[in-house]
C-alpha cells in the first residue's frame, strides 16, 4: 500500500506539546505531560496508525491536530498552512475538511434525531439536496432505507458506527481521525467496519489517522505505524517493517505481548 501513495504532505506536526493539570485524591495538583515533542508528517492518501496503551496520548494527539484541543507548544501545518493559532471564524470553513469518528457512537449521536437527520446536519444545500445526499451516504455505509427514520437507540452498535461514518463523510472531508472505532464491536462486525473504511478511503481518496490499542487492527488497516508511550512517539515507520523488526525496547515488549495474546501472524 505504502509504495503506491503520492507522498504529498497533508499534515506536518512540529514539536507539539500538551500538559494537563489534575488533582489527586488528596486535592493536590500535579502536571501531566500528555504530549512531549511530537514531530510527525501525515501523507495524503495514507492511513497512519497510532498505537499505544491507554493514557499514552493517542486521543489527545488526534484532538489537537484537528483543533478540538489547543497545544501548549508547537505548530500544526495543514496543506502548507499554519493553523496553530488560526481564528475561529477562519477555522469554521476548514472544519469540513477534517472529521473525527469516536469509539462510542451512541454518545456522539443525538438520541432524539433520526439517522437521516443526523447525516443531513453536515450537508450544505437546500432541503431536497440534503435529503438526497443523506440517503446516499447512509446507503453507502450499509444502512437500509427502511431504517433511515430510526433513532440511534433502535440500531445495533455496528449500525450506529456506520451512521457515524456516514455523518463524517457528509461534509466531504479529506482527513478523518478514527479513534478506536471498532473497539466496542464484536470481531465479525469489526472486520466489516474495517473493510468499509478501506473501501471508502479508495472511493473518496481519504486520509486516515487510525487510533487503536489493538495491534491486529493497526496491522490490517495501516500503511505506517507510530507507537506512543507516555506522550512520546517512540517509533514510527512502515507497518510491516515495524511489526517484524521493532527497534525500540518498549515497542518490542508491547508487540511481543500482543502477538502472544492474539497470534496476529
Amino acid at each position: 500500500m505504502w509504495g503506491a501513495l503520492n507522498m504529498e504532505k497533508l499534515w506536518k506536526i512540529i514539536e507539539l506539546e500538551k500538559n494537563f493539570v489534575i488533582k489527586d485524591k488528596y486535592g493536590l495538583t500535579k502536571k501531566i505531560d500528555a504530549l512531549k515533542d511530537i514531530n510527525i508528517d501525515i501523507e495524503k492518501g495514507e492511513t497512519l496508525g497510532i498505537i499505544g496503551e491507554s493514557g499514552s496520548g493517542k486521543t489527545t494527539l488526534g484532538k489537537i491536530i484537528i483543533k478540538l484541543i489547543e497545544p501548549d507548544k508547537g505548530k500544526i501545518i495543514f496543506k502548507n498552512t499554519d493553523i496553530t493559532n488560526i481564528k475561529e471564524k477562519n477555522l469554521r470553513s476548514l472544519r469540513k475538511k477534517f472529521q473525527i469518528i469516536f469509539q462510542n457512537p451512541y454518545r456522539s449521536l443525538n438520541p432524539r434525531m433520526a439517522a437521516l437527520e443526523i447525516v443531513m446536519e453536515g450537508i450544505a444545500g437546500n432541503k431536497k439536496e440534503k435529503i438526497e445526499k443523506g440517503k446516499y451516504f447512509l446507503d453507502l455505509v450499509g444502512i437500509k432505507n427502511e431504517k433511515f427514520s430510526n433513532l440511534p437507540s433502535q440500531f445495533s452498535g455496528g449500525e450506529r458506527q456506520r451512521i457515524s461514518i456516514a455523518r463524517a463523510l457528509s461534509t466531504e472531508p479529506e482527513f478523518i481521525i478514527c479513534d478506536e472505532p471498532t473497539s466496542n464491536l464484536d470481531l465479525s462486525i469489526q472486520a466489516q467496519i474495517l473493510n468499509l473504511f478501506i473501501d471508502l478511503k479508495e472511493k473518496f481518496n481519504l486520509t486516515y489517522l487510525f487510533i487503536s490499542h489493538d495491534l491486529k487492527v493497526i496491522k490490517f488497516i495501516s500503511d505506517r505505524i507510530a507507537v506512543m508511550y507516555k506522550g512520546e512517539i517512540v517509533e514510527i515507520g512502515q507497518t510491516e517493517k515495524i511489526i517484524e523488526n521493532p527497534q525500540n525496547p518498549y515497542v518490542k515488549t508491547l508487540f511481543d505481548i500482543e502477538k502472544t495474546q492474539f497470534s496476529i501472524y
